[in-house]
C-alpha cells in the first residue's frame, strides 16, 4: 500500500504534548474573560505581528464576524474576491452587509485593486483582501484605494500567518486584521482565530471585542455582570492557547521550510501558469493550474499524493449567486489545483510530488 502524502499536516513534538497533559491536569479549560493561556497567546502573536492590540477568538470565520461587527456595515456594500473561503462572504452577512464579489489578479490570486476600483458605488463601506496562499495582496494599492473613497480595509489573513508586507509582518498593516489558526494553518490549533488591531482606538475597540467575544457580558465583578450589548461565544479554549503558544515558537522556522518547497516547486514544476515564488509568502499551500482537472487529481490520489481545489468560487454557490462576472475567478477555478508545503515533507516526497507533476502534465 503507498503510503499517502498529506495535502496539510500540523507539525507538533513534545512540547505540544506536555502543554495539553499540563492544561488537562489543571482542570482549567476555559474562561470567556481570556486569562490564562489565552491572555499569555495573545501577549506573544501581539509582540509577533507587531500589532497594538489583538483579541483571541475560537476560528476565523468567529475572528471575520467579530471585526466586522465593529463596522456597522447594515446595508453597506463589502468588497471581497469570491476564490476564497465561504467563512469570508459569510461573516459580511453575518452583519447585514452585502457581499460585492471581485476579481483576482492571475498572477498570485488575490484581489485585484483595478476592479476593486470598479466596483466601488456610494454603498460601499469596507475592502476585505484575502491574502491568498499565504502571498500578501497590494495592500499598497489598496490603501491608496480606500483612502481615496473613505473605506476600510479588514484583511483576511487565515493563510498568512508569518507573512510579510515590505518589512512589516501581516497583522500590523490595517487597522484590522484577522487570522485562523486551524488544524491545517501553518500556525495550527484544535480551533482558534485572532483579531489584530490597530486603529488608534485599539484600546477601546479591544475592550468592546473582548465583550462580544463572550456574549456580550461587561462589568462582570465575581459572579456579578452586566451585558449591554448583543455578544457571541466566540472565546479561545486553553488547550488551543497553549498549543497555539508552542506552534508560535516554531513558525518562523517551519515557514521558511516551507519557502523552501515552494522555491523547489517554483524552479521545477513544469507547467506553465503556478504559483509566483516571493520571499514574503507563508505558503500555506502552493497552488498550480493543470488541465483535465478529475483525471490530474486521480493519478496523484493513485500514488498516494494528496491534492486539494481552493476554492470553488462562492459566487457560483446556489446562496450567492447573481449575475457577478468574474474572468479570472472563473476561468482558474476551473484548473487550479493545491499541492502539499507543510514541514513534515521529506526531500523524497518533494521529488516525488514534483516528478509525478511533471510526468501527468506532459
Amino acid at each position: 500500500m503507498v503510503k499517502k502524502i498529506k495535502l496539510f499536516d500540523p507539525v507538533i513534538d513534545t512540547e505540544e504534548n506536555n502543554g495539553i497533559i499540563k492544561v488537562l491536569k489543571s482542570g482549567f479549560w476555559a474562561s470567556g474573560a481570556g486569562s490564562g493561556f489565552v491572555k499569555n497567546f495573545e501577549e506573544k502573536f501581539q509582540s509577533y505581528v507587531k500589532c497594538k492590540s489583538c483579541v483571541a477568538v475560537n476560528s476565523g470565520t468567529a475572528a471575520l464576524h467579530l471585526a466586522l461587527s465593529e463596522l456597522d456595515i447594515k446595508g453597506k456594500e463589502v468588497l471581497l474576491p469570491s476564490l476564497s473561503f465561504v467563512s469570508t462572504a459569510h461573516s459580511v452577512v453575518y452583519n447585514g452587509g452585502i457581499p460585492v464579489f471581485v476579481d483576482v489578479d492571475p498572477k498570485n490570486l488575490c484581489i485585484d485593486p483595478n476592479d476593486v476600483k470598479r466596483k466601488i458605488s456610494k454603498k460601499t463601506k469596507v475592502i476585505l483582501p484575502v491574502h491568498f496562499a499565504g502571498i500578501p495582496a497590494n495592500l499598497k494599492r489598496l490603501q491608496e484605494i480606500a483612502e481615496n473613497s473613505n473605506l476600510i480595509i479588514v484583511e483576511d489573513a487565515a493563510h498568512a500567518c508569518g507573512s510579510t508586507y515590505g518589512k512589516k509582518m501581516i497583522g500590523s498593516t490595517s487597522d484590522i486584521v484577522c487570522f485562523s489558526f486551524h488544524p491545517v494553518k501553518n500556525l495550527a490549533m484544535p480551533t482558534g482565530g485572532l483579531i489584530a488591531i490597530n486603529s488608534k482606538k485599539h484600546k477601546k475597540i479591544k475592550d468592546r471585542l473582548n465583550s462580544k467575544r463572550w456574549c456580550g457580558i461587561t462589568n462582570r465583578k465575581d459572579s456579578d455582570y452586566d451585558v449591554n450589548e448583543l455578544g457571541w461565544n466566540f472565546y479561545m479554549n486553553e488547550f488551543s492557547a497553549r498549543i497555539g503558544i508552542s506552534q508560535l515558537k516554531k513558525l518562523d522556522k517551519l515557514n521558511k521550510i516551507r519557502k523552501k518547497i515552494a522555491q523547489q516547486y517554483y524552479d521545477e514544476i513544469k507547467v506553465e501558469h503556478k504559483m509566483p515564488f516571493e520571499k514574503n509568502s507563508s505558503y500555506h499551500f502552493y497552488w498550480i493550474l493543470v488541465k483535465n482537472r478529475s483525471k490530474f487529481r486521480k493519478e496523484l490520489a493513485e500514488n498516494g499524493i494528496e491534492t486539494g481545489i481552493h476554492y470553488k468560487p462562492i459566487h457560483k454557490m446556489s446562496m450567492y449567486r447573481n449575475n457577478f462576472q468574474l474572468s479570472n475567478t472563473e476561468k482558474i477555478s476551473k484548473q487550479i489545483v493545491s499541492i502539499p508545503t507543510h514541514p513534515n515533507l521529506s526531500e523524497n516526497n518533494v521529488k516525488k510530488i514534483i516528478s509525478l507533476i511533471n510526468k501527468v502534465t506532459k
